[in-house]
């Protein structure tokens, strides 16, 4: 995203095997699936196939799932894969998806000062800012600008026209790499600009895990003012954004007091392209899929953006999207 419940930003990824997981699948209510495309399931529609692919029940089925695997085999999980880009060697290991899996969306309680609303780590933001206005709350339209799960902005604090995603939080509900589940507070995190991360103070053996589920505190409001504030955002989102080709959103962090797509646009690269991938002409900060791009075409452009960023500007644009797995030719 990552992507995405919690995703690690770089994976040491080891020489791909054919998948052994040597687990009992009798056990899960999901199939486990080998050799996956994952051009299928990230929003860039390239990139190389996961060992193994799984897609819990729920929540539950997501702890036996956890349990069983073996702890020497990498774990990434994701959501809608807006955020993410998976290289054409693939990675070994599993790829859980979240998304429409982890999906509950509860009012658990609601007065005159605010609401509180539970959200499944699977649900797209969207959807989010649409029941909280059907719910007559604010402060969770920007969601509807985000292209992912819940899971993936809690990771990552997606944000977008002002505001970002801790700034409703008011606790989460996370799980182990051993399947344990544990619910914390903003407290408990280092919070900034697209970064999340355990606090220190927290004990050195404490697993940082990922996002399965959080509780979202609203202001009240209503229901057709916040309609309308999603559509003026959706509209400037259709707009300013190239919404017809295969993106993953933002690639690039906004360094401080400045923004990527200002600085990408500076250095002439709107339409510099590699293959099938290529720099926005309608947004500088947006590489998007003109066909069938790989995802070594994606991320050369990418690299290439930065390194000619640095040498006119002498700033270095940090990712946002984040980029695991192989390079084609360690494929096995």
């Amino acid at each position: 995203m990552q992507t995405e419940a919690r995703l690690p930003v770089d994976i040491n990824v080891p020489s791909l095997q054919p998948p052994t997981p040597g687990i009992d699948t009798r056990l899960l209510r999901s199939e486990l699936r080998q050799h996956e495309p994952m051009k299928q399931h990230v929003s860039w529609r390239a990139g190389g196939h996961a060992a193994c692919f799984y897609q819990p029940a729920d929540l539950e089925d997501l702890v036996v799932f956890l349990r069983l695997w073996p702890k020497d085999e990498p774990v990434v999980m994701i959501g809608l894969g807006s955020n993410l880009l998976v290289r054409d060697g693939g990675l070994p290991g599993v790829i859980i998806a979240l998304h429409a899996k982890l999906n509950d969306l509860l009012l658990v309680e609601q007065d005159k000062d605010s609401g509180l609303i539970y959200v499944g780590a699977g649900v797209p933001c969207a959807k989010l800012a649409r029941f909280a206005s059907l719910h007559n709350l604010a402060g969770a339209e920007f969601l509807a600008g985000i292209p992912g799960t819940v899971g993936g902005a809690l990771a990552m604090n997606a944000g977008c026209y002002g505001s970002e995603t801790w700034e409703r939080v008011e606790r989460v509900k996370t799980i182990d790499r051993d399947g344990t589940l544990h619910e914390r507070t903003p407290g408990d995190y280092r919070i900034g600009y697209r970064q999340v991360e355990l606090h220190e103070a927290m004990p050195p053996d404490t697993s940082c895990g990922w996002f399965v589920g959080g509780w979202f505190r609203l202001r009240p409001g209503q229901q057709e003012s916040s309609r309308q504030a999603v559509k003026a955002l959706l509209g400037t989102r259709i707009k300013t954004q190239p919404l017809g080709f295969p993106s993953a959103g933002s690639v690039f962090r906004n360094p401080p007091g400045d923004y990527a797509a200002r600085l990408v646009e500076q250095c002439d690269l709107k339409g510099f392209r590699i293959g099938d991938a290529m720099i926005s002409t309608l947004h500088a900060n947006f590489i998007i899929n003109c066909g069938h791009a790989t995802a070594t075409e994606i991320e050369t452009v990418i690299n290439t953006a930065q390194a000619i960023v640095y040498k006119k500007t002498g700033i270095r644009l940090v990712t946002e999207v984040r980029i695991i797995g192989q390079h084609k030719g360690n494929e096995p």
